[in-house]
């Protein structure tokens, strides 16, 4: 076995990945097996002849036949307030039927906050400090109280953190959720190349490979057996969604109704994007298909660019990385027929990769000297038979923290949740002062398994007697 991988290897014109091999150790060998076991060899080759032996740029994104992608506007922006609650009815039957699951994307550290582990275990609500992972974890649990059918939750891991967002989970005994409810799975790798193509290593036994993108999330799904445990329990929808986002609704069932009426394979929201240069994705249409243009690929001039019957963007529909996924749909993108044009395209990205040399020695680049390769979810759309894009509240769906500071940061996403449950006590006829954005000045917390959204806080906050005083450390929620 052993051999037949290094010939391998060898063939493919990469056998210096094994030039070491003699003077490892038993452990060392088999590490370094197992990690070139996991590489597809003519995947490489195929990605080094279209992505690396080329100028050394990366392909230009066509704009030709560009237009902005209709969507499904919000009541109040005009949407039909029929068809949006025949939307939500259609997708509470499903969630009361078993049909839908949660899968987040977790194979992030977080690094970017400072932050030593997964970026899941990070500490986000403003008063119990819960950690991103708490928090949907109460939301799911809601959900499934509310609807009658506890939710399978899909978890996509990294190499990096899989382990210890698994111990996380088992200290923490799965936040009350099922545990065999509760699924872990690793993303897949990818090796990084130097810019002639040839495979790097970041140690003598080791491989320079780092996980595959967000769109390898579909791969992930197949190779695990995830899709297989969906179809063995009746689940055929997907409510996708990133670890960065606590204020993301991830048990929508206005989305999931829109989905499952319109028949789409995937669908996604959609935000109005708050100014041109913010740096959000767009949704488009091209030749016909849906497709999402980078902020980094649309030139500035038609980011600006406006109707001239509203004022507003033309370009206005910014992608957020929420997305409702059929389970058949997932696994037709993970192995796609041969010769069929449905197949995730990979991206390039130049970086600079610790790596050795010929002599073992380490190597610590000033500048790109290698490329690795990533896959991109919001690339499945124009394969998905009747995608389907819906517009949702900015306020109540989308704060990532990202950022150490400012924009997406712990503190805007901190401030972002005040104002959500804020509006909420409004609703239920207790204002609380506020400055002018709407952030109140005393600091306070509403668990999702007090009430996870508007409707759902008012009909609990009127059913309290008496009613707290909200007051700086009020917190909301079941006792701990």
């Amino acid at each position: 076995m052993s051999q037949s991988i290094i010939d391998a290897f060898t063939r493919a014109g990469q056998g210096h990945v094994f030039a070491f091999f003699p003077e490892l150790g038993p452990d060392a060998q088999q590490k370094l097996l197992a990690e070139a076991a996991e590489i597809d060899l003519a995947e490489v080759e195929r990605l080094n002849r279209t992505l690396v032996r080329t100028d050394g740029a990366a392909p230009v994104v066509s704009l030709e036949h560009l237009a902005p992608a209709p969507y499904e506007a919000l009541p109040e922006h005009g949407g039909d307030p029929v068809a949006w609650a025949a939307a939500r009815r259609e997708g509470e039957a499903a969630l009361r039927a078993g049909r839908v699951a949660a899968f987040t994307v977790a194979g992030g550290q977080g690094t970017r906050l400072g932050y030593d582990g997964p970026k899941g275990t990070f500490p986000v609500t403003p008063v119990k400090q819960k950690p991103l992972f708490q928090v949907f974890a109460e939301k799911l649990r809601a959900a499934g109280e509310r609807y009658g059918r506890p939710l399978h939750w899909f978890i996509m891991t990294s190499h990096q953190n899989h382990a210890a967002t698994e111990a996380f989970f088992t200290e923490h005994r799965h936040f009350g959720l099922d545990a065999a409810r509760v699924h872990f799975f690793r993303q897949g790798r990818m090796p990084a190349v130097d810019l002639d193509g040839k495979i790097l290593l970041e140690g003598k036994s080791t491989i320079a490979m780092s996980p595959d993108g967000h769109g390898g999330s579909m791969r992930a799904l197949e190779r695990s057996g995830a899709l297989d445990v969906m179809a063995s329990e009746g689940i055929d929808t997907l409510s996708y969604f990133q670890v960065d986002n606590p204020l993301v609704h991830c048990i929508d069932p206005t989305f999931i109704g829109w989905h499952r009426q319109r028949g789409s394979e995937m669908s996604s929201k959609m935000v109005p994007k708050a100014y041109p240069e913010e740096k959000l994705g767009h949704f488009c249409v091209q030749d016909g298909r849906l497709v999402v243009i980078e902020y980094s690929d649309l030139p500035m001039s038609l980011q600006r660019e406006t109707d001239p019957a509203t004022g507003q963007l033309r370009f206005v529909a910014g992608s957020i990385a929420i997305h409702v996924i059929d389970r058949e749909f997932a696994r037709r993108m993970a192995r796609p027929a041969s010769g069929s044009d449905g197949e995730l395209p990979f991206h390039r990205a130049n970086k600079k990769i610790a790596t050795i040399d010929a002599a073992g020695q380490p190597v610590k680049p000033e500048k790109p000297n290698g490329v690795k390769f990533e896959l991109f979810v919001f690339d499945a759309l124009p394969f998905a038979r009747d995608p389907l894009v819906i517009e949702t509240r900015r306020a109540d769906d989308f704060s990532p923290v990202k950022n150490a500071e400012g924009v997406d940061s712990p503190e805007s996403c901190r401030n972002d949740q005040l104002r959500q449950w804020a509006r909420w006590l409004k609703a239920a006829g207790t204002p609380v002062a506020t400055d002018e954005s709407g952030l109140p000045k005393v600091v306070f917390e509403i668990s999702p398994l007090f009430a996870d959204d508007e409707q759902a806080f008012v009909a609990a906050w009127s059913k309290l007697s008496p009613r707290p005083a909200v007051v700086d450390g009020l917190y909301l929620g079941p006792a701990e």
